[in-house]
């Protein structure tokens, strides 16, 4: 597969859409400038809470979950034609079925996992984000007790072209609105592609972020997640050479069928259902 733009164009593209953007650009330098071996003093941490919650403030993120939910219902209900359209972006991106969370890690981590095959050559940027959001957002609420990030885990092998500006967004997104919350990045297999990717926007990590991303080849993943899953083996997807069906709860989007009154096709609550189930087996097997 070839690229649309050559490496000089993205690399120009991205390094405008970071320069442009200020907030981003100290949100990097404090993580650059913060020791990951000394314990961050307290107005450090008031401050960048200030900052999060101002981020999800602007980017409307308390209302990315209830939008899902007026998006699975009769259009007819909705009074607010813009908040409409919103929610059925959303959930559009949704559909694609490219991200989703399913399953713990053995500590306890909720895995998102990410499937670059399905998603689409043209993205819809801010959709994409506002799904970031909800997805992040439900993540964090089903996280065990003591556990405090996630892990993810990207199937890599046929990514669509790189688009630069749904890059840095996802970056932005990342690093200003959930700056602790990433544990690991696992993405596998490497191809060219990931490897143009990640050329662009290793530079523009903070250094935390960049130390989480692991890419490994197709013979490096199974170990590592056998390591790492909350059953071994078992639960490695089938798409990465184990048993386990992701398919089976998320299909491609031509599989689905509406899950309400509205354009909802993604198995969202059965997704929320299944990953408090496994919070639930996690903290058991702890008492």
């Amino acid at each position: 597969m070839t690229t649309e733009i050559s490496a000089e164009e993205a690399n120009k593209v991205v390094a405008a859409e970071a320069a442009n953007d200020d907030d981003f650009k100290d949100a990097v330098e404090d993580e650059e400038v913060e020791n990951p071996n000394v314990r961050r003093p307290l107005e450090y941490s008031q401050e960048k809470l200030f900052h999060v919650m101002e981020w999800r403030q602007e980017e409307g993120a308390p209302e990315m979950i209830d939008l899902i939910k007026l998006a699975n219902g009769p259009e007819a209900d909705v009074e607010d034609p813009e908040k409409l359209t919103k929610a059925k972006a959303l959930v559009y991106t949704l559909n694609y079925g490219s991200m989703y969370w399913h399953g713990l890690t053995k500590d306890g981590r909720p895995i998102l996992w990410v499937r670059t095959n399905r998603k689409p050559w043209y993205p819809d940027v801010d959709a994409e984000v506002n799904a970031l959001i909800a997805m992040a957002d439900a993540g964090i609420k089903c996280m065990p007790d003591g556990v405090t990030d996630f892990v993810c885990i990207s199937d890599a092998s046929s990514p669509p072209p790189p688009n630069p500006t749904f890059m840095i967004k996802m970056l932005k997104a990342l690093v200003k609105g959930y700056p602790d919350r990433l544990n690991l990045l696992l993405s596998a297999p490497i191809s060219s592609i990931v490897q143009f990717v990640m050329n662009l926007l290793l530079p523009l990590m903070p250094g935390r972020l960049a130390s989480k991303v692991v890419l490994l080849d197709t013979a490096g993943i199974k170990p590592k997640l056998s390591e790492l899953l909350m059953h071994g083996e078992e639960d490695i997807p089938k798409f990465f050479g184990g048993p386990c069906d992701h398919d089976e709860f998320y299909p491609e989007e031509s599989y689905c069928e509406n899950r309400g009154q509205g354009t909802l096709k993604f198995d969202w609550y059965g997704m929320v259902e299944r990953l408090e189930a496994a919070k639930k087996e996690f903290e058991e097997s702890k008492k």
